[in-house]
């Protein structure tokens, strides 16, 4: 089923609309959840939360790109499950590595003000990263936004472990340069 006809079912508040959407971008929000939590049933309930983050949130909003709505708010449920395992003694993993790799990047903070931030950070990143070549590009979302493990990186693009690290440390350093420039660090 096309987005459009999915957000159509959203707005005519059809239940229909939870089950197309998690038919079509069920598998693609699984495999966001697993990366970041590796724990099969905690991903299983982001992807119920994500479905009724979407409920809740179809209408008002109208999202031009639904697959990439949804992997958001996968993504982000996912983040605020790790930290509440991790807090309970629970986690650890990929995700907690990546996190740790990208801490001297990005500073850590919370409240309305920082929203805002976070939302200019967010938009700064962006800017870095298509100012990157593709591949390069490719490998620093896989491993910070999706959370896939170096070695499977590696195995995608064809390169040793060694080159994959070292294409994310450089890259994270110029990252961290990036935002010192643009006065976000």
């Amino acid at each position: 089923m096309e987005d459009c006809k999915i957000i159509e079912l959203f707005f005519e508040r059809n239940e229909e609309a939870v089950s197309a959407c998690e038919e079509k971008y069920g598998a693609y929000c699984l495999t966001i959840a697993k990366n970041v939590l590796q724990n099969e049933e905690d991903a299983e309930e982001c992807l119920s939360s994500a479905c009724l983050a979407l409920w809740n949130t179809i209408p008002p909003n109208s999202p031009e790109k639904l697959g990439a709505y949804i992997g958001r708010i996968t993504h982000n449920i996912a983040i605020n499950r790790f930290r509440k395992n991790v807090r309970k003694k629970r986690g650890g993993g990929e995700a907690e590595a990546a996190f740790s790799e990208l801490e001297e990047c990005i500073p850590e903070k919370n409240g309305v003000e920082e929203e805002i931030e976070r939302a200019e950070i967010t938009s700064v990143i962006e800017k870095f990263l298509y100012s990157n070549p593709p591949e390069k590009r490719s490998i620093f979302i896989r491993r910070y936004w999706y959370m896939y493990p170096v070695a499977e990186i590696a195995k995608a693009y064809g390169i040793s472990e060694s080159k994959t690290k070292s294409v994310l440390f450089r890259m994270r350093k110029e990252l961290k340069k990036y935002l010192e420039k643009e006065g976000l660090f």
